[in-house]
């Protein structure tokens, strides 16, 4: 099986050392992440195991067809992916590993074979051949979107079990990716002010906020047809409270490392959705909105 990830950075690298053990993988990468590991091995540690990885990744992609195409960059970029590769999407499965809301919607544009995604992992840069796995918030989900199951999505979910990425193949990856974006738009910017990991986010002032957050993306979520397993914004804010955060409770979120390494965070794919499908159901979603701000303006203070 031939598998080519794209946009690999901490996830599709991560991705891709595991899954090199058992299917034939390539990562387009940074250069300078390809020439660490061609110099010293991919190094993985925490939850995931550890161990030093060699694979084949690099800023160019080698002849052949593939299994499966699986698109790992940030939210920002996967139009500019789809244009750049969508000659190699073929019969290929294209896979959205990434966070956000709207991927799969973008990518269907260019293909017809799209199979979404929702991980809940944590990973953190320890070097440009180096990576920590600090959390494992739950099963990958798979699935034929917007909805549905087949042979192709199974086949990969079993392909991240058997390399030991718990996963499972799902008829309803729609409302598992809405499920994260949940996660995302509560703790994720939050932290990323804040500076302080998901378990302080607990206390009653950030909670308070968090509720709101909630409450205004319940709404926007009903509004778009999503079924997610929760049926209210409380039921959904006692399993952030009770089953997602204690797991994740010392992770300091990706968008607060992106704002220490100096690079733009993802909240206009988070939030900044919500934001967007509310004005386009006419729902107010002014703690969103504010969030977004106070992200940028982050941003902007490093």
């Amino acid at each position: 099986m031939r598998i080519l990830i794209l946009g690999a950075g901490a996830v599709g690298l991560t991705v891709a050392a595991k899954l090199s053990e058992h299917a034939d993988v390539y990562a387009v990468c940074r250069k300078r992440y390809a020439e660490a590991i061609a110099t010293a091995g991919f190094v993985m540690t925490g939850i995931w195991g550890e161990g030093i990885y060699h694979f084949p990744c690099g800023e160019s992609v080698p002849a052949g067809t593939w299994d499966y195409i699986i698109i790992s960059t940030k939210s920002a970029a996967t139009r500019d992916i789809c244009e750049s590769y969508q000659h190699l999407f073929g019969n290929a499965e294209v896979v959205s590993l990434q966070n956000g809301i709207g991927n799969e919607e973008v990518i269907r544009e260019y293909t017809d074979h799209v199979i979404g995604a929702m991980i809940i992992t944590g990973f953190e840069w320890r070097a440009d051949n180096a990576v920590h796995v600090s959390v494992d918030g739950g099963e990958t989900v798979f699935g034929r979107f917007p909805e549905g199951c087949d042979v192709a999505v199974e086949t990969l979910a079993d392909l991240f079990s058997s390399a030991g990425m718990r996963s499972v193949a799902s008829p309803a990856v729609r409302s598992a990716v809405w499920s994260k974006a949940f996660y995302s738009c509560s703790l994720n910017p939050l932290g990323a002010v804040m500076e302080c990991p998901y378990g302080d986010l607990l206390k009653t002032p950030a909670w308070n906020i968090i509720t709101e957050i909630v409450h205004e993306a319940f709404a926007v979520s009903k509004a778009e047809g999503v079924a997610l397993p929760q049926k209210s914004a409380e039921e959904y804010l006692a399993f952030l409270q009770n089953e997602k955060i204690p797991p994740t409770a010392e992770h300091y979120s990706s968008m607060y490392q992106d704002i220490v390494g100096g690079r733009r965070t993802e909240v206009d794919y988070i939030n900044g959705a919500i934001v967007r499908l509310g004005e386009k159901h006419g729902i107010a979603t002014p703690v969103n909105r504010t969030i977004v701000n106070l992200t940028h303006f982050k941003e902007e203070l490093r």
